[in-house]
């Protein structure tokens, strides 16, 4: 059985060095969407949509962006089927991050993702964004909907922090 190297939540907080950003990532087949948190990771936005070539490369541009922005940690979704189990997308999240792991020093978590690319579907269309407008930022939203996630689970284990909220600008 392979490794693990993701980190508990706990483990992620003594990691990762105070002071930098948190990177959220929404791993797809086709594309990765990245969102960043403020210096006082209170707050998700989203940055971009890096179309996948191959991992290497991938891995590569992610790595450059992470320390360009200051990173301190990476929290990846985890896509859970709904009833909670794991399906051949969690299988290859696990496979990337087993294969990021050791190209980075930087910790690395998962966040429970479910619903993530639905709810924010969902509230693109209530905001009468075109079909091709929802196909262009839906990745990178998803990205800053996990990330704010795990921003907010980060503040109540600390106590109040940031306004809660995710930031849907451009």
């Amino acid at each position: 059985m392979a490794i693990d190297p993701t980190l508990s939540i706990d483990e992620f907080l003594i990691a990762a060095k105070a002071g930098t950003r948190l990177i959220g990532l929404d791993l797809g087949t086709k594309t990765i969407g990245l969102a960043l948190s403020d210096l006082g990771r209170g707050i998700a936005s989203p940055m971009e949509t890096i179309w996948r070539k191959k991992f290497t490369l991938d891995a590569e541009l992610l790595l450059k962006i992470c320390r360009e922005q200051e990173v301190g940690g990476m929290v990846l979704g985890l896509p859970l089927n709904m009833n909670g189990t794991e399906g051949p997308r969690v299988q290859a999240t696990r496979a990337f991050v087993r294969n990021l792991a050791p190209k980075t020093d930087l910790p690395i978590t998962l966040w429970d993702e479910r619903l993530s690319t639905a709810a924010v579907t969902r509230t693109l269309i209530e905001a009468d964004s075109s079909r091709a407008r929802r196909a262009e930022v839906v990745d990178k939203m998803a990205a800053a909907f996990i990330l704010q996630g795990f921003l907010d689970r980060l503040s109540n284990m600390q106590g109040p922090r940031g306004s809660g909220r995710v930031f849907f600008g451009d």
